[in-house]
């Protein structure tokens, strides 16, 4: 999933909650823990860090630091982020992010929380590292029955129908629509839940014009020269979890009849001019402040994009009237189409600040108190009225943002696609050779598209180029190679 702008509005976001906490602490009484004047130090482990620690403070404890006035919160870092900025690069080798984080969560002076994302909390679920959170939330009456389904769902399979993390918010992407497009040719609107054929069809249906003229269907991104390769593999194919290698990274497996129907569907259309293709977009067009998104400028019926694009949508058509030729856009949104054999998975749901509270914790009990209180009503309550691009995750405290009106539910209906396997981002770092045996993919889609080969061609190639260079990388881990997938050979100086 791609977060356009993401850091900025976060960090104005963050801004904001700071100005608002003061004026609602007074009401964050729900989930108050007793009175206690012993000062306690709660250590909350994050994945990577520096000696600036502000915005995490500012987003997550500065708050509860307020409010329980004897507890002191510690941020350790698993990764300190200083190694990369100072290192020379003659003896640097990149971190094992699981592995840093299990350092800070065992030894003589464990951390009590994780923040981590839902790949690594998965894994350190399986080794009986984190507490389970259901006899908690049991015995504390807490209310979890309000986390919208995309959240509670998705960290439940994590745990295999168990509990071990909360989150206070989410990201998540939705399908937006162009009204007018639609209403003009005639043809309804898409729907939240509909498969991905039938979303194709629609997008055929409203295609029209040529040249700069041209209305394209569907498009992954909203920016003008996207990239149709990765948006196939990390949006269309996702759910299915088709592989480009097998788990030890020994074999290639994108010859197979689900690859061949995913790249015949997508190419197909990228024939037909349905879906937009690099080749298509002209650069030569009066630049205006939407003539790069596809959506605003009315190029495209369909896209899939963020959540926090509501944000630029509202703003775009506010100033409608300072931009050449520009009408507001009138839209909506559903959610990401699905496919018939996983209906319910999709829309790109990221849960990246997840809380757990490890099982070696010298403070389980402040650790408790402070994940009821981040993901509790009254945090909801304030975040809610900020502009961040993450959403909260209690659908009480969800509303359209901008003072809009959309189908709302959209960005959280579908289930998260289950996180990617710890051991495949090991695997990478240790054999970054990897990136290219899937990078090259992107060479025989192009071969497709002009016509030079067929998708069954294309796959084959590709699984025995590959093949190959999973060979070499078995017998040397640290070799790399160029875009055309032969290996890479450094420079040598004389002298």
């Amino acid at each position: 999933m791609k977060l356009k702008h993401g850091k900025m509005r976060k960090m104005m976001a963050v801004s904001l909650s700071a100005t608002l906490a003061l004026g609602l602490l007074a009401g964050c009484t729900g989930t108050k823990a007793p009175e206690s004047k012993q000062e306690k130090v709660l250590r909350i482990g994050v994945m990577y860090g520096s000696t600036d620690d502000s915005y995490f403070r500012q987003q997550y404890t500065d708050i509860y630091e307020y409010d329980r006035k004897n507890v002191k919160i510690e941020i350790v870092p698993a990764i300190d982020q200083s190694e990369w900025r100072y290192n020379d690069g003659s003896d640097f080798k990149e971190p094992d992010y699981l592995e840093s984080m299990k350092k800070i969560m065992t030894g003589s002076n464990p951390v009590d929380i994780i923040m981590t994302d839902t790949s690594s909390l998965k894994q350190l679920i399986q080794e009986n590292m984190l507490k389970q959170l259901d006899p908690l939330i049991q015995e504390d009456k807490f209310d979890t029955s309000d986390f919208v389904p995309a959240v509670i769902d998705g960290i439940k399979d994590l745990g295999e129908g168990s509990i071990y993390a909360l989150t206070p918010t989410f990201t998540s992407s939705a399908l937006y629509y162009n009204k007018k497009i639609f209403a003009d040719a005639g043809v309804e609107p898409p729907t939240d839940k509909m498969t991905w054929d039938d979303m194709l069809n629609l997008a055929k249906r409203v295609a029209k014009g040529s040249g700069k003229d041209r209305t394209y269907g569907f498009s992954f991104e909203r920016y003008r020269g996207n990239d149709l390769f990765w948006g196939m593999q990390y949006t269309y194919m996702a759910p299915l979890q088709l592989r480009t290698y097998d788990e030890k990274a020994e074999t290639m497996t994108v010859n197979s009849p689900q690859w061949v129907k995913a790249w015949d569907t997508l190419s197909t259309l990228v024939k037909e001019q349905v879906i937009p293709n690099n080749s298509d977009y002209s650069f030569e067009e009066p630049w205006t402040p939407v003539s790069n998104d596809m959506f605003l400028s009315g190029k495209v019926a369909m896209v899939i994009s963020e959540s926090n694009y509501v944000n630029e949508i509202a703003e775009t058509n506010a100033n409608a009237a300072k931009i050449k030729d520009y009408t507001p856009i009138d839209w909506d949104v559903v959610t990401v189409p699905v496919h018939p054999e996983k209906p319910d998975i999709g829309g790109n749901v990221y849960l990246s600040s997840t809380f757990a509270i490890n099982n070696n914790a010298p403070n389980p009990e402040s650790a408790w108190d402070y994940i009821k209180f981040i993901t509790g009503e009254d945090w909801a309550k304030l975040k809610s009225r900020s502009n961040s691009y993450e959403m909260i995750a209690r659908k009480s405290y969800l509303q359209p943002r901008q003072g809009q009106s959309y189908n709302l539910e959209a960005f959280y209906a579908l289930k998260p696609v289950p996180p990617a396997n710890p051991k495949d981002d090991k695997l990478k770092q240790e054999k970054r050779g990897l990136y290219s045996v899937e990078n090259i993919g992107r060479n025989y889609l192009q071969e497709v598209l002009e016509n030079k080969k067929s998708v069954t061609e294309a796959l084959k190639d590709w699984a025995e180029k590959g093949n190959k260079m999973l060979q070499e990388i078995k017998l040397n881990p640290k070799i790399e190679f160029q875009e055309d997938g032969t290996p890479y050979l450094p420079e040598t100086h004389e002298g």
